[in-house]
């Protein structure tokens, strides 16, 4: 699907109509739905048709309230809309009472004038960076239909990958955006988490929650970023010469898969080609998280406030035992522990600013690996527990360091996906928007663009 600039000059000139736009991917949804695909756990055919009318009208009347007026955009599960059940992924919610209102960044994309398509699937209550859902089907990638598209936000990777929106809403935890991105060979982007308010999102773990888009494009990234957080970041052209970048030697460079390492590696040595200062350095301090989060850490200390009366009740059967057990970790935690937990993440936040503060940015392999085969994670739960805490591992530091982080595609055109993250601190989105922008298009050549 082409870029939200290049659609929005073509609304603009008469080329195409909201209508038509909006017909094309419903079209695609139904066809990608009749085919057993499970991107999507409901669809707002009459809706959608509804608004994309109406958005024509607002056209022709000179009302065009964003780029993004007109453009078909999908809803992860985990969002209110204003008279439908927000489920989370879950059968548990079915019965729950329809939501009084919009998500406030659902209705800051309607403002915006995006036309919401529908609910995209995800891992149930967003706890797994795989997107298996036992209840409602694991959305895949037609390209790799033995492979996972990645999670929480899987079904929102795999509506915009297959052309079935332009964007998708989703969020992030511990990477649930840049991992689908990544697997799907997408960008997205995880801002800081202060800056899109969560009212109206299903929580996870507060502390760490965060909620971001999945598109085509740093570009489209940057349009949606705006709207969401209610203002647009200045992110002007930043030339790759002269731009520090850092590595981290240690920790986030573990265990990679090959596939993953050269990926990395030939994107490292394009960037230095282009005038890029690369410096490796060590953030041994990082080698502190597992044993931090060896209990549950933020997410299951949070999520067990969220649940407990639903997993100590008769419904409990009704939760993923793979998500139930993860949440249930948290049971265990003291409030002394989770004042540890913060007291440790304040101390890690300011290592991470003497180490990195002078960097235009810190680069990464989003996901250590690329996307596992959905065989190998039923087949065995060890198994799943294992790759489940390897393909979190490097974009959930960006969430404990309450950082922001963008994942652009970096593999071979041919090649499974593989994603490059790149990392700024607190409050350092305007920065890595502008960097992104800048390794986009010196990676493009590279990849064929």
């Amino acid at each position: 699907m082409q870029s939200i600039a290049q659609l929005a000059q073509q609304l603009a000139s008469g080329q195409t109509t909201s209508q038509a736009l909006v017909e094309a991917v419903l079209d695609r949804i139904d066809a990608h739905r009749k085919a057993d695909g499970a991107a999507f756990i409901s669809v707002d055919v009459d809706a959608a048709k509804a608004a994309a009318r109406a958005s024509d009208r607002d056209r022709a009347a000179g009302r065009v309230p964003s780029l993004l007026a007109g453009l078909p955009v999908s809803i992860k599960d985990l969002f209110d809309v204003k008279g439908q059940v927000t489920r989370a992924g879950s059968i548990l919610l079915d019965t729950a009472m329809p939501a009084k209102a919009d998500a406030i960044a659902v209705s800051r994309l309607r403002a915006a004038g995006a036309i919401l398509l529908g609910r995209t699937n995800m891992s149930e209550f967003a706890f797994s960076g795989l997107g298996l859902n036992p209840h409602y089907g694991t959305p895949r990638v037609r390209q790799a239909p033995s492979r996972v598209a990645g999670g929480s936000s899987s079904g929102a990777a795999v509506s915009v990958v297959e052309g079935m929106a332009v964007a998708g809403l989703g969020t992030d935890t511990g990477g649930s955006v840049r991992i689908p991105s990544a697997f799907c060979g997408l960008t997205g982007f995880k801002p800081t988490a202060s800056r899109v308010p969560l009212d109206g999102a299903f929580p996870l773990a507060q502390s760490l929650d965060s909620i971001g888009p999945l598109a085509h494009s740093v570009e489209d990234c940057w349009i949606i970023d705006g709207i969401l957080a209610g203002t647009h970041l200045q992110t002007p052209a930043l030339p790759l010469a002269g731009l520090n970048l850092a590595i981290t030697r240690d920790y986030v460079l573990e265990d990679i898969d090959d596939a993953t390492a050269r990926a990395f590696q030939k994107s490292v040595q394009r960037l230095t080609a282009a005038g890029a200062h690369v410096t490796w350095i060590d953030f041994p301090e990082l080698y502190q998280l597992p044993e931090i989060n060896d209990a549950g850490g933020f997410t299951a200390a949070e999520a067990w406030y969220h649940h407990r009366y639903w997993l100590e009740g008769d419904r409990r059967h009704l939760y993923d035992p793979l998500v139930a057990y993860r949440i249930k970790r948290g049971k265990s935690l003291s409030a002394f522990d989770y004042l540890q937990l913060i007291e440790w993440r304040q101390q890690l936040i300011g290592a991470a600013q003497q180490r990195l503060g002078h960097f235009h940015a810190w680069l990464m392999p989003t996901v250590a690996i690329v996307a596992p085969r959905i065989s190998a994670l039923q087949e065995n739960t060890a198994t799943f527990f294992s790759t489940n805490g390897l393909v979190l591992r490097n974009p959930s530091v960006v969430n404990f360091l309450d950082g922001c982080a963008l994942s652009l595609p970096c593999h071979a055109p041919g090649d499974l996906p593989v994603g490059l993250s790149v990392v700024g601190l607190h409050r350092r989105d305007a920065q890595v928007l502008a960097v992104s922008k800048s390794i986009e298009k010196c990676l493009a050549t590279m990849r064929g663009g």
